[in-house]
């Protein structure tokens, strides 16, 4: 079976930069949070579960989600992100595990999963840890460039994340991205070529 990578990040690393660089060389890509948004998307098969935590006050006329009022909700009440953590993370590992099996024989794929260090569940679900790594000033400067958010705002939310230091012991593999997109992508092709060489090919 396929060696599996974990790609983690805080906000505003490039973790989404890589990802795309990795899926352009041909690498299987898992996107862990566009598996959420899919189970919770229009007959998600989380809905069932999210009324019956949360209550009809979070579904508009038509049944859609109140996207924007349920991430309020976990932002301000702890207790109701763990409720909301416990009754999709299995279902996004189910998904994960799913789509895993569709590359059995590649030489190795990659999941993009931003919770990976915050959330232990998470890890028995890869073979390595490739973190992409910033200084946090740096996280807070991109952000604001492309968001507005003010640096308290984005303070509050990577304060929500693993810390950077965290994040780097978790790690098997570190890629810097302070430079530019095309030195980023001129690192994950070395990575790429690397990863090539030392994953064995599994044979049909």
């Amino acid at each position: 079976m396929a060696v599996w990578i974990g790609l983690t990040g805080g906000i505003g690393s490039g973790k989404s930069k890589a990802a795309a660089e990795f899926a352009r060389l041909g690498v299987p890509l898992i996107d862990a949070d566009a598996i959420s948004r899919s189970l919770t998307a229009d007959g998600g098969a989380a809905l069932p579960a999210v009324r019956a935590a949360f209550g009809g006050a979070l579904f508009d006329d038509t049944g859609r989600l109140k996207r924007a009022e349920l991430r309020n909700l976990v932002f301000r009440r702890p207790e109701a992100r763990a409720a909301l953590e416990a009754l999709m993370f299995p279902l996004i590992i189910d998904a994960i595990r799913v789509q895993q099996q569709h590359y059995t024989h590649a030489r190795y794929g990659v999941i993009d999963m931003p919770l990976l260090v915050e959330r232990p569940p998470f890890a028995a679900l890869v073979s390595r840890i490739l973190v992409i790594d910033v200084a946090e000033q740096t996280q807070i400067e991109r952000v604001q460039q492309r968001s507005g958010l003010s640096a308290d705002e984005i303070k509050r939310i990577m304060a929500s994340q693993a810390g950077r230091l965290e994040r780097l012991r978790a790690a098997d593999d570190v890629v810097g991205n302070e430079g530019t997109e095309q030195a980023l992508a001129q690192k994950i092709q070395r990575l790429h070529a690397y990863y090539q060489a030392v994953f064995p090919v599994y044979a049909e």
